[in-house]
C-alpha cells in the first residue's frame, strides 16, 4: 500500500485553507460584536440624557414644589394646559415659556439646555 504524496499534500492544504477561512470569520464576528455592544452603550447612554421639554418643565415645577394649578394661576393659563405641557401633548408659547422659566427661577436657555 502506497501513500500518494501529492494527494495527502493536497487534502492538507484544503484543510489549512478551511481552518483560516472559518478563524477569519470567527475574528470579524468578534469584532462586529464588539463594535455593536460599544455603540449601543452610547445609544443607551444617549437614550438616558434625552429628555422632552415637558418632563423638563415637570422636573423644574417639582423642584419648585409647585402645583400644576398653581402654575396656571400664576402665568394666566387652565391646569390642563399645564398639563398638557408636561406630558407633550401640546408645546407652550414662546410668551408662556419664558414665563414658566421665569417663575421656576431659571432663565429659559437653562431650561431649553435640558433638553435634547
Amino acid at each position: 500500500m502506497s501513500i500518494n504524496i501529492p494527494l495527502l499534500l493536497g487534502g492538507f492544504l484544503i484543510y489549512l485553507a478551511i481552518t483560516a477561512v472559518i478563524i477569519i470569520l470567527v475574528v470579524l464576528v468578534i469584532r462586529a460584536l464588539l463594535k455593536y455592544i460599544r455603540t449601543s452603550d452610547v445609544r443607551i447612554e444617549k437614550e438616558r440624557v434625552k429628555k422632552s421639554l415637558g418632563e423638563a418643565l415637570k422636573e423644574n415645577r417639582t423642584r419648585c414644589k409647585m402645583t400644576q394649578e398653581f402654575v396656571a394661576e400664576s402665568i394666566g393659563v387652565s391646569r390642563q394646559a399645564v398639563s398638557k405641557w408636561e406630558n407633550g401633548t401640546s408645546d407652550p408659547s414662546t410668551s408662556n415659556l419664558l414665563a414658566l422659566a421665569n417663575l421656576y427661577s431659571i432663565s429659559a436657555e437653562d431650561l431649553l439646555k435640558e433638553v435634547e
